[in-house]
């Protein structure tokens, strides 16, 4: 097949559990996403189940990788540290834009009612 057969039991199970634990934390994150309440709950916790999901998933794909291929992969590495660069970013990115509209719609609603 594709050689997973080969991988020794110890690596077999990090891997997994390394799987699972992203997958869960994602899922945490998915549920913060419908079960919270303003837009600025909401953002927080997608995002730091993205992160840290990411972070575990591909943790368990190098030591897969790593030990089928009897060298060390870091491909992973570079995927991890983008995903922890612009993950945050992208937050404080559409948290400013929220909270700038939400500013001008106060502004226009005190205007209104100046003028009213």
């Amino acid at each position: 097949m594709n050689g997973i057969e080969h991988l020794p039991p110890w690596a077999a199970a990090l891997t997994a559990i390394l799987v699972l634990l992203g997958a869960s934390v994602t899922l945490v994150g998915s549920l913060g996403l419908l079960r919270l309440g303003s837009f600025y709950e909401r953002v927080h916790a997608p995002t730091l189940g993205t992160t840290l999901g990411t972070v575990f998933i591909a943790s368990a794909s190098m030591v897969c990788f790593s030990v089928l291929e009897s060298r060390p992969v870091l491909h992973e590495i570079l995927i991890m540290a983008l995903g922890l660069v612009t993950t945050p970013i992208a937050l404080t990115v559409l948290v400013g834009a929220a909270r700038f509209r939400d500013t001008a719609e106060r502004r226009a609603q005190v205007g209104e009612a100046e003028d009213g």
